[in-house]
């Protein structure tokens, strides 16, 4: 994946992200009872992080 593509899902993974706080009136996710099975938060943190290491292979923990 290129770089502006990493960048692109990144963006929509915000928008998608802060939507759905927005409709359960959330400041955060953390304040979510889902938070921990949560698709749209896991696809925003591997955005995040693919943003971050540019897609070079590696792993990331916690």
């Amino acid at each position: 994946m290129n770089e502006e593509k990493i960048d692109e899902t990144l963006e929509q993974n915000i928008i998608t992200l802060k939507q759905c706080q927005k409709d359960k009136k959330l400041d955060t996710c953390s304040d979510c009872d889902s938070v921990i099975n949560c698709d749209i938060r896991k696809a925003y943190v591997k955005a995040v992080y693919d943003s971050m290491n540019k897609d070079k292979t590696g792993g990331f923990e916690f």
